[in-house]
């Protein structure tokens, strides 16, 4: 992943508790893939089937993502989440992070935008996110004391 923002919409909901990741009893939070048609930026406010990817062994909706693991690391709130694999040939610019359960009236609300910086493509049938360490520099999600 080259370019990450959380959403507008998300940092507004964040203090309405819009978004609960606790690993038990938590939200369900999903990955969509998107290609270079699609318009993801921070003013995405929610998941769309426009401009996402359709291929072969990719579901609408993308993947459920797991080990969604909020803690704390040098004094920052962070949350993890495992690597998504799809066995399916795919080309895909970007991918949305969006809550599929949110406890308020939202529709599936986006949480981050990721741009790959260039399309990238399945290797060997594979095609692969990998979240970068959990850490507070570099966690997927990732909010700073003051």
């Amino acid at each position: 992943m080259i370019i990450q923002s959380y959403t507008t919409s998300f940092l507004k909901q964040l203090l309405e508790g819009v978004h609960d990741f606790r690993s038990s009893g938590g939200d369900v939070f999903k990955l969509a893939l998107y290609t270079e048609d699609a318009n993801l930026n921070i003013n995405t406010t929610e998941y769309s089937t426009t401009g996402e990817v359709v291929a072969t062994g990719y579901t609408a909706g993308g993947i459920t993502l797991t080990n969604v693991n909020p803690s704390i690391y040098n004094s920052c709130a962070i949350s993890d989440f495992d690597d998504v694999y799809w066995a399916a040939q795919i080309t895909a610019r970007g991918a949305l992070i969006y809550n599929t359960t949110p406890a308020h009236t939202y529709s599936n609300p986006s949480v981050v935008v990721l741009d790959f910086g260039m399309n990238r493509v399945s290797t060997n049938g594979v095609f692969r996110v990998q979240f970068p360490l959990a850490t507070d520099a570099t966690a997927i999600i990732a909010l700073g004391a003051v």
